[in-house]
C-alpha cells in the first residue's frame, strides 16, 4: 500500500500568509525525504483559511526541492479556466517536473469562487465534463485542431492563423504518454461522478473528511463504469484519504489529535462542518442519509473521522478500516496547519517509517511504502 499525502491547506485566519505558504512547501519537502509516494496540493481563489490560489504554481516552487515525490493538483478546479489554458498550462507543468506529475481535477466546489468568477448559477459540473472533454482531445489530436463536441461551449482551433513550418499554431503535449495520470477528488457518498471516472480512466481518490461508512459507494460506483466499458477495476487505482495524527504516547495522540482547544484536527472539522453544513452538503457527515442534523457534532466528527493514536494504535485503526472497505492501493494523509511543528512532523516521520511498513506486512505487501504504484494511463 502506498503513503500519499493531501493538504487543502487550511490555516487559522490569524496566521501570515507568507508564513503558511512556506510551512506547506516544507512539509511536502518532507514528506518526499520520508518517502512518500504523491502530494496533492488543494486551491481557492476566495478562501482565506485555504490560501492557495493556484495548485501549479505552488508545485512548481516544489519541483527542484524534490526528488522522487510525485505532485498533483488537488484540484485543478476545471469550472475556473478555459480547457486551452489548462491543458497548455498543466503540459508544461508535466514536461517540468519530467513526468512527477499527477493532474487532479474537480468542477470547483467553493460557491465564493463561483461568485467571484460570475458563474455561480451555471452548472458547474457540466463545465468540468467540457472541459475535460476539451483538454483530453488537445493531448490526443493534432494542430491546427477541429475540437467542436456536441453542445460542448469550449471551440478550439488554430485553423486561420496556424504556421506549421515556424511552430504557430500547435499545443504543447505533457512529457507522459498520452498523459499524466488523472485523479479526481470525491466527496459525496454514491457519487456519480465516480462511474464517469471508472469509465474514462480516471482514478478515484475519496476525501477524509467523509465517514468511513460511505467508501464503499465509491468503489462499487467505480466498479460500475469500468464494468460499463468492459473492464476491471483494479484496487490500486482509488485513493482513500484519512485525518491521522500518530503520536510516541497516546496521551498526546488524544490532546493533540482530539481534545485541545488548540488542536489543528479541531479546527479543521470545526471549519468543515460549518461549511458543508452552510452548502447543505454534510450528509458525508452522517450515519445514514436521514439521521437527524442534531447527532452532527464537532465532537462525533473527531471521534468518527480522525485516527489518532501511538503507532500500534493507528496501525490497528489502518487494519481495520482496510477489513471494513477492502482494499485500496493508497491511503493519503491529510496535512494540517503545524500548531505544533515538532508534533506535526514527527507524526509524519512515524507514519512513513514505523506504521506503514507494519500495515504492508500485515497486508503480506512487504515492507515498503510505494508498492503497486499505477502506471501511466491508457488512452481512454
Amino acid at each position: 500500500m502506498r503513503l500519499g499525502y493531501f493538504t487543502m491547506p487550511l490555516h487559522p485566519l490569524h496566521r501570515d500568509t507568507t508564513e503558511t505558504l512556506h510551512e506547506d512547501r516544507e512539509t511536502i519537502i518532507y514528506a518526499d525525504q520520508l518517502g512518500f509516494y504523491d502530494a496533492f496540493v488543494g486551491e481557492h481563489l476566495t478562501d482565506k483559511a485555504e490560501n492557495v490560489t493556484n495548485s501549479l504554481i505552488f508545485l512548481a516552487t516544489l519541483i527542484s526541492e524534490t526528488r522522487t515525490i510525485k505532485l498533483g493538483t488537488g484540484t485543478s478546479n476545471l469550472s475556473h479556466s478555459h480547457p486551452t489554458l489548462l491543458a497548455a498550462q498543466a503540459a508544461m507543468f508535466d514536461h517540468l517536473a519530467k513526468g512527477r506529475f499527477i493532474f487532479g481535477i474537480s468542477p470547483g466546489a467553493l460557491a465564493s469562487d463561483a461568485e467571484a468568477l460570475g458563474i455561480l448559477d451555471q452548472d458547474r459540473n457540466q463545465m468540468f465534463a467540457e472541459a475535460i472533454d476539451v483538454i483530453l482531445a488537445i493531448w490526443e489530436r493534432q494542430p491546427p485542431y477541429n475540437i467542436d463536441f456536441p453542445n460542448n461551449r469550449f471551440k478550439v482551433t488554430t485553423q486561420t492563423t496556424a504556421v506549421p513550418e515556424i511552430g504557430r499554431g500547435q499545443m504543447m503535449r505533457p512529457y507522459q504518454t498520452p498523459y499524466p495520470e488523472i485523479v479526481g477528488t470525491v466527496v459525496a457518498p454514491f457519487s456519480k461522478g465516480v462511474i464517469a471516472m471508472g469509465k474514462r480512466n480516471f482514478h478515484p481518490m475519496s476525501a477524509n473528511f467523509l465517514m468511513a461508512h460511505w467508501l464503499n459507494s465509491h468503489w462499487d460506483n467505480y466498479q460500475e463504469g469500468k464494468a460499463a466499458v468492459q473492464q476491471t477495476a483494479n484496487p490500486a487505482d482509488w485513493r482513500v484519504a484519512r485525518t491521522i495524527f500518530v503520536s510516541d504516547d497516546a496521551a498526546t495522540a488524544q490532546r493533540y489529535g482530539r481534545e485541545d482547544a488548540n488542536s489543528p484536527y479541531r479546527y479543521y472539522y470545526r471549519q468543515m462542518l460549518t461549511k458543508m453544513m452552510m452548502s447543505k452538503r454534510h450528509v458525508i457527515f452522517k450515519k445514514h442519509m436521514d439521521e437527524d442534523d442534531r447527532h452532527v457534532t464537532l465532537d462525533r466528527l473527531l471521534d468518527e473521522l480522525v485516527i489518532a493514536g501511538t503507532v500500534d494504535q493507528v496501525v490497528d485503526q489502518i487494519l481495520a478500516l482496510r477489513e471494513r472497505v477492502g482494499h485500496f492501493g493508497e491511503i493519503v494523509y491529510a496535512g494540517m496547519d503545524l500548531v505544533d511543528t515538532a508534533l506535526g512532523r514527527r507524526s509524519m516521520e512515524l507514519m512513513a517509517h514505523e506504521v506503514m511498513p507494519r500495515v504492508n506486512q500485515a497486508l503480506g505487501l512487504g515492507s515498503a511504502i510505494n508498492v503497486d504504484a499505477p502506471v501511466a494511463l491508457a488512452t481512454a
